[in-house]
């Protein structure tokens, strides 16, 4: 008798697609209740545009009401949930060049600045960004900008910075690690232990960090608040993704080799090409919040997939950049991603917002996909002459 209850839910769940409560909410936590195989089963993508009690998402205002049901799921089961915004965002400079070289064959000089960001609970929060402007004098509304989780802050990120800079951008580095570590002890690092009631890990720190850059770069006469792009490589666009997702300052949001949907990834679902669920916590636990790992084998009874992320980043800008070989992101499954979105780009009447890039070669951030994303930014946020098309599926024998 204890799946009598169960089986009426699902019951239910089949007659009017609601996706039934299976959980305790707590402040900042939650708890499921049953295993996830007693959660409803679809090897469908969970469709972005049907409401939790099976109604078709037809105006703009029932798309916000399904915004936020899809939130509530993705940090239910996948991420965990993060803190409010803190209010409290200073910078402090602690270091700053003038003029220095893009590269070692380049006349093309930039300016550098290095703060020290403070926040959260009695400011005891914190981490360095560094900040890369053009010499000479910007725009009226300030430099668009490429905020990008990177490995540190210091000077030597302008030999990463240097192609948006060439294009008349500026560029901020964040040093991941200091958002969270990326190793077993994440818990006691960086904002963890200032906000123990909540049940985030690692990519809800990372992407809850660069929302706290963009608090600061609100304030930065030299940036344009309304032109700001992130973008991160491999498991720092994971958690780009999730940035660009929930805060809707970001106009646009630029992921390399990270987001392919799980339901077409790993041996469980995607005959062996790509990391699933299984195998992404099979290597760690930390990424992703807690409820997560419970999906190990199980995937197709998770109740969202990565496509909702792109979604919810509409009617905003968006591109993924993979690769036709990758080995930890299947190129199908990046693939379906996107075209699993595109139904709610198409909805808003923003059909070309959403953009792919698909190249040669293995996993990792090649001078093609800057191209790419620069050539997005280009036309897409600036309004540059362009041509470049960024809707082709790439022919059937690229994609395993």
């Amino acid at each position: 008798m204890k799946y009598t209850g169960f089986i009426l839910k699902t019951f239910i769940f089949m007659l009017t697609g609601i996706i039934p409560d299976q959980g305790i909410f707590a402040q900042g936590r939650f708890t499921m209740t049953v295993s996830a195989d007693e959660l409803p089963e679809s090897k469908e993508m969970p469709d972005p545009l049907t409401m939790n009690d099976g109604t078709k998402v037809t105006t703009a205002e029932q798309w916000q009401i399904r915004r936020q049901e899809m939130i509530r799921i993705l940090e239910d089961y996948e991420y965990g949930h993060m803190p409010p915004a803190p209010g409290n965002v200073k910078a402090t400079t602690i270091s700053s060049e003038s003029g220095i070289p893009v590269n070692k064959d380049s006349t093309l000089t930039a300016n550098y600045r290095k703060q020290h960001l403070t926040f959260g609970p009695n400011a005891v929060c914190g981490f360095d960004v560094g900040i890369f402007t053009p010499v000479g004098e910007g725009p009226e509304t300030g430099y668009p900008v490429f905020v990008t989780l990177s490995f540190n802050a210091e000077r030597s990120g302008i030999y990463f910075a240097g192609e948006p800079l060439k294009r008349g951008y500026a560029v901020v580095t964040i040093p991941y690690n200091q958002l969270g570590a990326d190793a077993p002890n994440w818990n006691k690092t960086a904002f963890f232990p200032h906000y123990p009631e909540y049940d985030w890990r690692d990519f809800s720190a990372w992407a809850w960090g660069i929302s706290r850059v963009v608090d600061y770069l609100e304030t930065d006469p030299l940036i344009d608040e309304d032109k700001i792009i992130i973008s991160g490589v491999s498991r720092l666009g994971q958690a780009v993704l999730l940035a660009g997702a929930l805060d809707e300052r970001i106009a646009m949001t630029a992921p390399v080799a990270g987001g392919m949907a799980w339901r077409f990834s790993g041996k469980e679902m995607g005959n062996g090409l790509g990391q699933g669920i299984t195998e992404v916590v099979d290597q760690n636990t930390y990424w992703f919040g807690p409820n997560f790992e419970k999906f190990r084998n199980l995937t197709s009874h998770l109740p969202c997939d990565q496509h909702w992320l792109p979604a919810l980043t509409a009617p905003r800008l968006f591109i993924l950049c993979n690769a036709f070989n990758d080995e930890y992101g299947r190129a199908y499954a990046a693939l379906q991603t996107v075209l699993s979105a595109q139904p709610v780009y198409e909805f808003l009447g923003v059909k070309d917002n959403l953009g792919m890039h698909f190249r040669e070669g293995g996993h990792g951030m090649t001078m093609e996909d800057w191209n790419a994303i620069l050539d997005f930014a280009d036309q897409k946020l600036l309004h540059k002459t362009g041509n470049r098309v960024f809707n082709r599926i790439p022919s059937a024998e690229k994609l395993p």
